[in-house]
């Protein structure tokens, strides 16, 4: 099975079918194994019926004792033996199901990772949680095909030869009836495949609903939008639900065909062979051969219909699975280095320029513009934006990171002690360094608070911590990372304003001489900020610092006294 820390291998993302395959040529020694003991299980449940046959036709029906302990014994030893064979199948299809599992979550989170910031811009929450919860088991279970479903083709053949040599009617009858049923349940598990599809990507609509709801209750719960939330929530369920009563409805078609038709052929041939016994023309034995041979064939025929069922879900869960694959990070075209000294960064779209070692501000009634300024700034989205008069795109990707670091308000926190959560590259800050960022960012208290201080758990997203802990957080990670220039989305605004004011001012005494831009409204910021940028619609609108702005801009003035209908 696969080792957590290897090399998944690089999949196949031209289609669905191409994914499964990719999963079966990565373990071929235990596909090949897989299918060797699903075949010789199979074979062997025929040999069942075939020394029954033996046992009534020689021991029995002539009275020879002998032969029929002898045929016993021959029956019991394969029972056993098959019972042995049946234990490693299943052992060996686990194995094959599990690595195909594990190795589908290594590429999604190799793939999460390669994105990187770009995730969230390339595809929903929601897409990614179902991939996990659903369409991993899913492709998984698709791969049963390998074992059993190759055993059940190898002993479809080898019953319609034996058969051959009991009756070419009784043969001829096997080989064409078999397909027969397969073709019958063909449409249906081609119409499985479509409604599966459907139902998956509003299953990803759905997830993406609850991962909104579970960030934003709050919020909604205090804007009174909880109930449209929760209506919207309602008819979205209710069209899933209603989209997984047509996956049943399609489903239990498949299974009830592939479960009757196959028992309605063995009454068929049961009757056919009865005749055929009755005219003489096979022997008694032969006819209770026949008659296991075909119950024998249920099984593979069920086996063929349920992985017709699996690989049908698991082609849809592959196809997902690919096209999150195929999602590409932000390109990077740069091949020239980053400035060697500290320069101005410059938005052309909005007029935006940062100037190097001072704290900039900027200010818009809507908060959503200053942060895509900072997005373009940080080269997080296209755009024309330039460091020291070189475009950021010319400029090598992993350089731009190691200097520019764009601090959002909602970053991610993940689970873990306190200390590796603040701590960037792996908790390399000294004790100094953490001590003067949680002093910095007015976090000393949450460290006290604490039980174990720095070593106390903090839960993924830091859920044990208060909106305000939480930012103030995010804040003392940013300011760890030290990076040449730093651009914060609102990182005071979940904040009490005896808190904002302290965090103002010291945010700006460990800044000091390095390039820093915030977006806020927040007069207790604006105040600290030696350049502050206004902007109306995107774009700058008024530059100076916050007294000269209130003075001189009512729009701005307007902004800062939060009359915010006057400041649009």
């Amino acid at each position: 099975m696969i080792d957590a820390y290897e090399d998944p291998g690089t999949p196949d993302v031209r289609g669905g079918w191409r994914y499964l395959w990719w999963l079966v040529r990565c373990q071929p020694g235990r596909s090949v194994a897989g299918a060797l003991l699903g075949s010789s299980w199979m074979v062997l449940l025929a040999a069942t019926p075939y020394l029954m046959a033996k046992a009534i036709d020689e021991g029995l029906e002539p009275g020879d004792w002998a032969a029929l302990a002898g045929w016993s014994f021959a029956l019991f030893a394969v029972g056993s033996f098959n019972a042995w064979l049946s234990i490693m199948r299943h052992r060996t299809m686990t194995r094959v199901r599990m690595d195909a599992n594990f190795r589908t979550v290594k590429v999604v989170v190799g793939q999460a990772v390669r994105l990187g910031a770009a995730l969230s811009r390339r595809t929903g929450a929601g897409e990614v949680v179902t991939i996990g919860v659903g369409d991993v088991q899913t492709i998984a279970g698709a791969l049963t095909v390998v074992g059993p479903g190759v055993g059940a083709c190898v002993a479809y053949l080898t019953v319609a030869a034996v058969l051959v040599s009991v009756s070419p009617v009784l043969a001829a009858v096997v080989l064409l009836g078999i397909p027969a049923i397969v073709v019958l349940v063909g449409p249906f598990l081609s119409r499985l495949q479509g409604t599966e599809t459907e139902y998956r990507n509003r299953q990803g609509v759905l997830t993406a609903r609850i991962a909104d709801l579970a960030g934003g209750l709050r919020v909604l719960n205090g804007l009174g939008g909880k109930g449209l939330v929760a209506d919207a929530f309602h008819r979205d369920s209710q069209r899933l639900r209603a989209q997984g009563y047509r996956v049943g409805a399609v489903t239990s078609w498949v299974q009830a065909l592939g479960v009757g038709l196959p028992t309605l052929f063995l009454a068929v041939v049961t009757w056919l062979a009865a005749r055929l016994a009755a005219e003489g023309d096979i022997t008694v034995g032969e006819l209770v051969a026949v008659y296991g041979y075909v119950a024998v064939l249920v099984g593979p025929v069920a086996f063929w219909v349920e992985c017709g069922y699996q690989l049908s879900r698991g082609v849809v869960a592959a196809r997902r699975v690919v096209r999150f694959l195929r999602l590409e990070p932000l390109e990077d075209r740069g091949t020239r280095d980053a400035p060697a000294e500290p320069s101005v960064l410059h938005d052309p779209e909005s007029g935006v320029s940062i100037l190097p070692g001072r704290l900039t501000a900027l200010a818009c009634a809507r908060p959503a513009d200053p942060a895509t300024v900072l997005d373009r700034l940080a080269r997080y989205t296209p755009s024309r934006a330039t460091w020291a008069g070189v475009p950021l795109d010319e400029i090598r990707l992993p350089q731009i990171r190691e200097h520019i670091l764009l601090a959002d308000h909602e970053a991610d926190l993940f689970a873990g002690n306190l200390r590796d959560v603040v701590a960037p590259h792996g908790g390399a800050a000294g004790h100094e360094e953490q001590a003067a960022a949680l002093h910095a960012a007015v976090a000393d208290d949450i460290v006290q608070g604490l039980p174990d201080g720095l070593d106390s758990a903090i839960d993924a997203q830091a859920r044990n911590l208060s909106g305000g802990q939480r930012q103030r957080i995010r804040l003392v990670r940013a300011l760890l990372a030290d990076p040449e220039v730093l651009l914060a989305v609102e990182p005071t605004s979940a904040l009490d304003a005896h808190t904002e004011a302290l965090v103002a001012k010291r945010l700006r005494e460990a800044r000091e001489g390095r390039t820093t831009a915030v977006t806020t409204t927040s007069p207790l910021v604006l105040d600290h900020a030696d350049t502050v940028l206004y902007l109306v619609d995107g774009k700058l609108a008024a530059t100076g610092t916050h007294q000269q702005l209130l003075t001189e801009e009512p729009g701005y003035r307007a902004l800062v006294a939060r009359d915010v209908e006057v400041a649009k």
